[in-house]
């Protein structure tokens, strides 16, 4: 049995997946905490990443200007108290 591999997903643990959005890793962690975060995926007892899941996180926060509303808001790490 012969898979593709364009049809294989790729996964990152935690601190690889930070590097890969410039994050830290437990800013990572904060996000997935809060549910804030890039989607994930527990494997046994690992957490891991899809590249797509966290470009797709990332294209949320992208913006052309500061007066472009963009698609969304990527949240803070930590939930704000008001």
């Amino acid at each position: 049995m012969e898979i593709a591999t364009s049809a294989v997903q790729r996964f990152l643990k935690t601190p690889d997946a930070a590097i890969h959005l410039g994050l830290s890793a437990r800013t990572l962690e904060k996000h997935r905490c809060y549910g804030t975060g890039p989607v994930y995926r527990k494997l046994g007892g690992r957490i891991v990443y899809a590249i797509a899941d966290l470009n797709a996180w990332a294209e949320i926060g992208r913006r052309n200007s500061t007066s472009d509303p963009g698609k969304g808001v990527c949240l803070p790490a930590r939930p704000v108290r008001r």
